[in-house]
């Protein structure tokens, strides 16, 4: 009898501590706490179409127009890809395909194009993906077409001279798949045409610059940065790593938002709304033989485990930073907005991020970026001008 009560005992001793263990591995995790969050504008779904790049710019310049206290605003994606690519074509064209064409972009094409040609609201164009039966944008088959009908042409090795109408055919595909620009339409009951709509938003595109962070430039001067997708050439401004993160933390805590370029094909950058850079080496230094059996023994098990809760990250450098752009490691991979500033149990601060897939993720559709990760993978941001600490912007020579 003692001894089935004390087996009792030790069953519901263990119990209870599996309990509590299996709690505690429940709670383990990211809790953050909001420090500064500026206002942005839902979070929409590129779905499969490569233009986070138009996502992340009009978003962006929707949240600036309520900083600015002009209401709420819904761009046109579409519009401005719409635009972009029949410009891409042209210089693809005109470079015999050293120019690439292809679905990604640039910040610098929405300021090229708002500037240029104006906007549209999302109601002056069809809803992204109702022209071909779906229900958010998809550019498999339009992609296939037109980058081939427009590589065909450039990279062709017979035509000695272009017809007048090559363009009509692209453009044509292009309203087929993502409709037609408006050259005038109604809105809130008034007559515009995209350049007055533009107008009317009271955004001046030379208000916004592009800051970056690379020592193969010097310092404190403007230079193209050297990726495919910045294929206008557009230009950026170089800061010391410290600087260029100071920016950034300071735009945020004065009620700023900015467009961030980044690479996100770090495991670091999960699919559940966490951005990081795990100090992997310190991990299995600390753990020794025991890190695969804590961390799990396939890669794919370990790159779960450094980040699913807070651990020590590593330590950037400018050097690291110039080393991952240099080897290919960094690359412009994708863009999104950094509108916030939020702490987690730890004290540590990340990024509140409004990314473009839609509600996923744990978090809905924003995602915490460590300052490690921001500071190591950030390809470059479009800030206000007015952001900039204004020592900083006395050294660019921006007034």
């Amino acid at each position: 009898m003692k001894r089935t009560l004390l087996s009792v005992a030790i069953l519901a001793l263990c119990f209870s501590t599996a309990s509590a263990q299996e709690k505690e591995k429940k709670e383990e995790g990211f809790k953050f706490t909001t420090v500064k969050a500026n206002p942005i504008t839902s979070v929409k779904n590129q779905n499969r179409s490569g233009t986070c790049w138009a996502y992340s710019s009009l978003g962006f310049f929707e949240s600036e127009l309520l900083r600015m206290g002009k209401g709420e605003f819904d761009f046109a994606e579409m519009f401005l890809a719409h635009k972009t690519y029949q410009d891409r074509a042209v210089a693809a064209v005109r470079m015999h395909g050293d120019v690439s064409f292809s679905q990604g972009g640039s910040f610098y094409d929405a300021v090229y194009c708002m500037k240029n040609y104006g906007m549209v609201p999302q109601t002056a164009m069809p809803e992204p993906g109702t022209l071909y039966g779906d229900t958010l944008p998809n550019f498999t088959e339009l992609f296939n077409i037109a980058e081939g009908y427009v590589n065909g042409i450039a990279k062709s090795e017979t035509l000695k001279k272009l017809s007048p109408i090559w363009k009509k055919s692209l453009v044509s595909t292009l309203d087929n798949y993502l409709g037609e620009c408006p050259t005038e339409f109604t809105y809130k009951g008034k007559k515009y045409t995209p350049q007055s709509y533009m107008a009317s938003t009271g955004l001046n595109m030379d208000d916004y610059v592009s800051l970056t962070s690379f020592t193969h430039h010097p310092f404190y001067t403007k230079f193209i940065i050297e990726v495919q997708d910045n294929w206008r050439w557009g230009e950026s401004y170089n800061l010391p790593l410290n600087e260029f993160m100071e920016v950034m933390d300071s735009a945020v805590k004065n009620g700023y938002t900015f467009a961030w370029g980044a690479d996100v094909s770090e495991t670091g950058f999960t699919r559940n709304g966490i951005a990081v850079c795990p100090d992997v080496k310190k991990q299995q230094d600390e753990l020794g033989s025991d890190f695969a059996r804590w961390f799990g023994k396939t890669k794919s098990d370990q790159s779960a485990a450094l980040t699913s809760k807070p651990l020590p990250e590593i330590e950037v450098t400018q050097e690291m930073r110039q080393e991952a752009y240099d080897n290919w490691e960094t690359t412009d991979d994708h863009g999104m907005i950094i509108y916030g500033i939020a702490k987690d149990q730890n004290g540590k601060e990340y990024f509140m991020v409004k990314n473009s897939w839609g509600k996923s993720g744990k978090y809905d559709g924003i995602w915490y970026a460590s300052k490690a990760f921001v500071a190591y993978k950030t390809m470059n941001i479009l800030i206000h001008k007015d952001a900039l600490p204004k020592a900083i912007a006395k050294k660019l020579g921006i007034k």
